[in-house]
């Protein structure tokens, strides 16, 4: 595949250099609204609420790694 090939096609793989340009420009918006102390305050709230347990449920199971359990062959 030629240079110009590459540069036309929309696959991008597990590296997707659009998808981290728009999380990294949607973050750094998000910043500049400077409303981070007032989603502090709102996840706050939110784990101290009803849906709390099921929040920190899903926050182990984010920071187990695999939750699809897709890993074949565990370490």
């Amino acid at each position: 595949m030629d240079d110009k090939s590459k540069k036309d096609s929309k696959i991008e793989g597990e590296g997707s250099y659009s998808g981290t340009k728009a999380y990294n420009e949607s973050t750094a918006k998000f910043l500049k609204k400077g409303k981070v102390d007032e989603a502090a305050q709102e996840a706050k709230r939110a784990l101290d609420s009803k849906e709390g347990a099921e929040l920190k449920a899903a926050e182990a199971k984010g920071k187990a790694g695999d939750p699809k359990h897709m890993e074949k062959n565990p370490k």
